[in-house]
């Protein structure tokens, strides 16, 4: 118990001593799962527009093959991405691998069905109740999806941060394409596991603390857009 009290001492004086090294690993985490999240976003709204809206054959084996990809382990797309960017992989001969870019393309493959999946059920809840005055309208497809979007634009940012939370805790892709390396490739997932092994518990313990905060901060960022969505989706008795 001594132990865990000193370490978490310590811990606390790196935090409150603003220690490079520590700091630094938290930068270059934020940095890549930002990247990452923006990146898969760019790609996931339109596509999560699309599947809303669209009505084909097989859809449903589409729509359940994304919501199963949601679980997608990490390590798994940590080799696949690894495979496309080693020297004997399609993308060898840009000497990505081992470096923060690879580590983007992976945290970005996994968000993505994720957030696909959250904007494509948050889209498919908007049209369903203002798809009947668009169908009125005669509005084309592009003023419907447009008109979805606006709608929707309190609760998108609840699958944004979900994202980027999951994005922020990951440690087998980042691992295996990132390699871990120190000043260049080591976030703050994998420095916590690489400090524990080495007994190094204050610098583990703080970057735990960190990671922590960062998790519950863009969970209560997304309960707070989830109110914000509830509220302007439920205007009251004022507002019927």
């Amino acid at each position: 118990m001594n132990d865990l009290s000193e370490s978490l001492r310590l811990a606390l004086d790196l935090l409150a001593g603003a220690d490079p090294s520590l700091w630094g690993i938290v930068r270059l985490s934020l940095a890549v799962s930002g990247t990452a999240t923006l990146l898969a976003a760019a790609v996931a709204l339109p596509l999560a527009a699309w599947l809303a809206l669209a009505r084909f054959r097989g859809r449903g084996a589409v729509v359940a093959t994304l919501d199963a990809l949601m679980g997608l382990p990490s390590v798994v797309v940590g080799l696949l991405v690894y495979l496309l960017l080693s020297r004997a992989g399609p993308l060898g001969e840009h000497g990505l691998l081992f470096t923060p870019v690879a580590m983007v393309i992976a945290q970005t493959v996994l968000v993505l069905p994720l957030l696909t999946a959250l904007a494509r059920q948050t889209l498919e809840d908007v049209l369903a109740e203002v798809g009947p005055y668009l169908r009125s309208l005669k509005a084309g497809r592009v003023r419907t999806v447009a008109t979805a979007l606006v709608e929707a634009r309190w609760s998108l940012p609840t699958s944004l941060l979900a994202g980027f939370g999951r994005a922020t805790a990951e440690v087998g892709a980042v691992m295996i394409v990132g390699g871990n390396i120190d000043g260049v490739t080591r976030v703050m997932t994998t420095a916590i596991a690489l400090e524990t092994s080495k007994g190094d518990l204050p610098l583990a313990l703080g970057l735990g603390l960190v990671l922590v905060l960062v998790v519950l901060a863009a969970n209560l960022l997304a309960h707070a857009a989830r109110h914000v969505a509830m509220r302007h989706a439920d205007p009251g008795p004022a507002g019927a």
